[in-house]
């Protein structure tokens, strides 16, 4: 990061102490950094504090700003707008894109990136409106980094937590160097999907997603923007990512759709290949003496197949394949069926479903790659890196 431009908006969060830590972190790399905290901002954090730990004047006050520097210049002086943190408040003005204060102006002049961490207890963070903010904001660019499920300042806890500016620095780094995916757009599936039986029950499988999460996150490191569609899952949603949540097969397959066009999609999900033909609209109910109900079955559209052979196709894609036998002979026999460019190949016939750790096979028409067992994490890096090298 070194030389490069940072403006730091520090917003009205008992988080806010965080961002004096982060002001550090990123000067310790180089990195020059304004700061412009907002009024509630300066609730938490002194200006004598964040002018300590930036080096730089700090700035506050809108009118007095325009007297020195403008806050067109300011917006134009930044390569990267850090909004940390990002309280329920700040959200919403940048979606309605108040410009009453002098942050509100320089994220509404900016063109640099824009990477908000939000910070909020876990009912403000839920509540539709703040979800409706940032769905809109997501739509402009703007990239989030978390927030993380965990203690709170009330004695509570759940999602709202800001991320730790430790693990904000990597996205950060990524945010503004040319890494090797920086500028591409990279499609991830993730988790299973439910199929419903009724309203109480469902068909399912045992994925945990927490490979698939992990793929999106490692493509994020290496600076691309990503759009994960995921399943149900319990696994956190990756820092800095764009998270579409789905429950069937037919809503991943639209969502994926609608993400395109993309330029690798990379299809981790373990979607169901059949679904209950017909859905009961109540609970199906057990009948003294009665035998159990057989479900007619139907075929769930194909997402692998429908994106390879896609008007919009990614340049690459890539399939997943779960076996618990045969695992190369079926994915390479998956390769040639699905017309996707790599398979990953691994053996679910143990816990690998739910486990920490994956041994894998990357299938391709140049052959077949094995990968020892590793930590799902490192799978993931790894793959991403494998990506960026295809797409170079």
């Amino acid at each position: 990061m070194q030389g490069r431009r940072i403006l730091l908006v520090v917003s009205g969060s008992v988080a806010a102490f965080k961002a004096l830590a982060l002001a550090r972190l990123l000067r310790a790399e180089g990195a020059t950094v304004r700061a412009v905290p907002t009024a509630a901002g300066l609730r938490f954090v002194t200006k004598e504090s964040l002018a300590a730990l930036t080096a730089q004047p700090v700035m506050d006050d809108l009118w007095a700003a325009e007297s020195e520097i403008g806050h067109i210049r300011l917006a134009r002086w930044a390569e990267l707008v850090l909004v940390v943190p990002a309280s329920a408040h700040r959200l919403a003005a940048m979606a309605a894109g108040l410009a009453d204060d002098l942050a509100g102006c320089v994220l509404l002049a900016t063109r640099a990136p824009v990477l908000a961490a939000p910070a909020m207890n876990p009912a403000m963070w839920e509540h539709p409106a703040t979800q409706a903010n940032l769905a809109a904001l997501r739509g402009r660019g703007v990239r989030f980094l978390g927030p993380v499920e965990g203690a709170m300042a009330e004695p509570e806890s759940g999602p709202g937590r800001l991320l730790e500016p430790e693990a904000m620095l990597p996205l950060i780094r990524a945010a503004l160097a040319d890494g090797p995916l920086a500028g591409r757009h990279v499609l991830v599936t993730s988790g299973p999907t439910h199929e419903p039986i009724d309203p109480v029950r469902y068909i399912a499988n045992r994925s945990s997603g927490r490979q698939g999460h992990g793929i999106a996150a490692a493509c994020a490191a290496l600076g691309a923007r990503v759009t994960l569609v995921s399943g149900p899952v319990q696994v956190p949603d990756p820092p800095g990512v764009r998270v579409v949540r789905v429950e069937t097969a037919r809503d991943m397959l639209a969502a994926c759709e609608a993400a395109l066009p993309a330029d690798a999609a990379i299809c981790a999900a373990a979607v169901a290949d059949w679904r209950p033909a017909r859905e009961a609209g109540q609970k199906m109910k057990k009948q003294p003496g009665a035998a159990a109900p057989t479900l007619e079955m139907a075929l769930n559209p194909d997402i692998l197949l429908t994106l390879s052979a896609h008007a919009r196709r990614p340049r690459l894609v890539v399939g997943f394949a779960a076996e618990t036998e045969q695992v190369v002979p079926h994915a390479q026999a998956k390769l040639a069926r699905k017309g996707c460019d790599w398979v990953v190949a691994n053996d679910v016939s143990g816990d690998v479903m739910g486990g920490a750790e994956n041994a894998v096979h990357i299938v391709s028409a140049a052959g077949v790659e094995d990968w020892p067992r590793l930590p799902k994490e490192e799978v993931a890096a790894r793959l991403a890196a494998r990506v960026a090298a295809a797409l170079a």
